[in-house]
């Protein structure tokens, strides 16, 4: 059987940065190149970044990443890595007029193959996912085709992300042009397990094609968005060969034995009726070598350590592609502060970040402590700034009682931090989490206050099992645990009246995210979570208290999306909307 070593780079790419996005392309290759591989592929629009969103809208940038495809093919040929192919995702647009009625020059999620300086191949993706954070039926047109490539006397199908996920189409097509191998380039943003359900949908695919398949996919953070790698490579059978790790930049290489092509190319029509493009490179197999890389298994995350660096991994991205140095987190003392801080100075460092403990005359001395013990533990800066006088000088000129006067406090907090933010330069973040969102315990203009919220998506029980989990990591290393036990162990309270917790105005939090988690997430109706033997009352409060509070989780800031449906695009639902659940 011909012989091909196949180079997987999963790496992060940044939305727009076309000349940044080349250079890591052309800086991946030759490593690649250097260990001798015949066949290198890179993530889905790698060369743009992924979502490009509106601006695969903008002529001018379609046009932009054109130009940069094949300037990228004339570079990598120049600097004597021509003669390796190269799978690179990029946008295009459409030749002609779609079958759907939209016009030639419409926009294409796409990819190319890059070989002696030439874009010898390019394709659309063909299954064009509409559902969750995905509207890719407002910007692309389908491919039609079924690519194939000729490497060392292999035939080697491709497609992109989607096209894996739906059934039909690119992969058993890839069984009907008897490809010996099938390479999907991907950008699928990161749920939590979803590294499981990953790995059995390669599996099946893999064993649909009839052979092996390899999935390439992309790392690091756009926006809400976190992308894990966790490239893949099982042959026929739907045994893993070899799988990278996830959050990190790699190269995967992995020695293959794969079926010689046949002698004539596939040509004709193959399932969804696409047509099959093959285009030969090199039809005779290499000379044998020795296999030096048989493929390695990295070790799966736990789901506690998966969550907790998809929070960093998130955070990093966004506070470094953004162009901010530093972050400013305002100190409580209490769990999400706390929790927050301890991602970012895992993200960032802790010389990176700057926390200031705001007091007001309802904060207890235990608080303050534990925001002091945080800043010991974790090295990071620390100030203090009382907001008595604030708060006096708007209480005189202000008769504010009860909500008002809380909120008051709140919101001179964000005020505060905002004011350090714009005088000093750091990025302020948004501690709230995300059983807090959905029921609008949280106060606009108050803890809502930041550009980036890390822990949005974060239930609080989920909150506290991470803290116990990043603590209990420290331990283990013979380091220090960042987070205060006592924020940890004390009852959850906002502090702005006295002897107040959470449960004076919420249930229990594992019983709160467990309704949340059915109504939120899943969708769940009132009757289906009552018929799981919650109490009717409660869940019409609660479901109450979760529809009546999208107007603040519209003005929340962008966060770190970990769940199968997070706030913001995966969840959108009328801010005026008098329909409510009944039981």
């Amino acid at each position: 059987m011909p012989q091909l070593r196949l180079a997987l780079n999963q790496i992060d790419a940044t939305v727009g940065d076309l000349a940044g996005n080349a250079d890591a392309v052309v800086r991946r290759t030759r490593h690649a190149a250097d260990r001798g591989a015949h066949f290198v592929a890179f993530p889905e629009m790698v060369l743009t970044g992924y979502p490009v969103e509106d601006l695969a809208l903008r002529s001018s940038f379609v046009e932009a990443s054109r130009a940069a495809l094949r300037a990228l093919a004339a570079r990598l040929a120049d600097e004597g890595l021509g003669g390796t192919p190269v799978l690179v995702g990029y946008l295009d647009r459409s030749a002609e007029r779609h079958r759907y009625g939209l016009p030639a020059g419409s926009p294409q999620d796409a990819a190319a193959v890059l070989h002696r300086g030439e874009v010898v191949l390019a394709f659309a993706k063909h299954h064009l996912p509409n559902y969750g954070v995905f509207d890719e039926f407002r910007y692309f047109v389908p491919g039609d085709s079924m690519p194939v490539v000729r490497v060392a006397g292999v035939d080697i199908a491709l497609a992109i992300c989607e096209d894996l996920w739906q059934e039909g189409g690119r992969v058993p097509s890839a069984r009907i042009a008897g490809a010996g191998l099938l390479v999907t380039v991907n950008a699928s943003p990161y749920e939590m397990k979803k590294d499981d359900t990953r790995l059995e949908l390669v599996r099946k695919r893999a064993q649909e094609a009839g052979c092996t398949t390899a999935y390439v996919a992309m790392t690091g953070g756009q926006d809400e968005l976190v992308y894990d790698g966790d490239s893949i490579v099982v042959d026929e059978r739907g045994e893993v060969v070899a799988r990278a790790a996830q959050f990190t930049e790699e190269c995967l290489l992995v020695d293959l034995d794969l079926p010689a092509a046949a002698e004539q190319p596939p040509s004709g029509s193959a399932d969804d009726g696409l047509r099959i493009e093959h285009v030969t490179l090199s039809a005779d197999p290499v000379e044998p070598y020795p296999r030096r890389y048989p493929g390695t298994v990295a070790e799966s995350l736990s789901d506690e350590e998966e969550m907790y660096t998809a929070l960093v991994t998130g955070l990093r991205a966004y506070v470094t592609k953004n162009g901010f140095g530093s972050v400013l987190v305002g100190l409580s003392g209490g769990i999400d502060s706390a929790f927050v801080a301890a991602v970012a100075c895992d993200a960032l460092g802790a010389e990176h970040v700057y926390g200031i403990s705001m007091p007001s005359r309802y904060s207890s001395q235990h608080s303050r402590d534990d925001a002091a013990e945080l800043a010991r533990r974790t090295g990071l800066h620390l100030r203090t700034v009382p907001i008595g006088p604030m708060f006096d000088a708007y209480m005189e000129s202000l008769a504010l009682t009860g909500l008002a006067e809380e909120n008051l406090q709140s919101r001179l907090r964000g005020t505060l931090l905002m004011a350090v933010s714009n005088e000093e330069g750091p990025l302020v973040l948004a501690p709230g989490n995300k059983s807090e969102l959905a029921v609008g315990y949280s106060t606009l203009y108050g803890d809502s206050v930041g550009a980036y919220g890390p822990i949005k998506d974060v239930y609080k029980s989920a909150v506290f099992r991470l803290a116990k989990w990043r603590n209990a990591v420290a331990a283990e290393r013979g380091e220090t645990p960042p987070i205060p036990e006592n924020s940890i162990s004390k009852p959850p309270s906002a502090e702005l009246r006295p002897d107040q917790v959470d449960t004076d105005s919420l249930p229990e939090y594992d019983v709160l995210d467990a309704i949340l988690e059915l109504y939120v997430d899943r969708d769940r109706g009132s009757a289906e979570i009552v018929a799981r033997g919650y109490e009717p009352e409660l869940v019409a409060r609660v479901l109450r208290m979760v529809d009546t509070a999208e107007y603040k989780r519209r003005q929340y800031p962008p966060g770190t999306k970990i769940s199968p449906k997070g706030f913001g695009k995966d969840r959108r639902l009328p801010i005026t909307n008098r329909w409510r659940e009944k039981a």
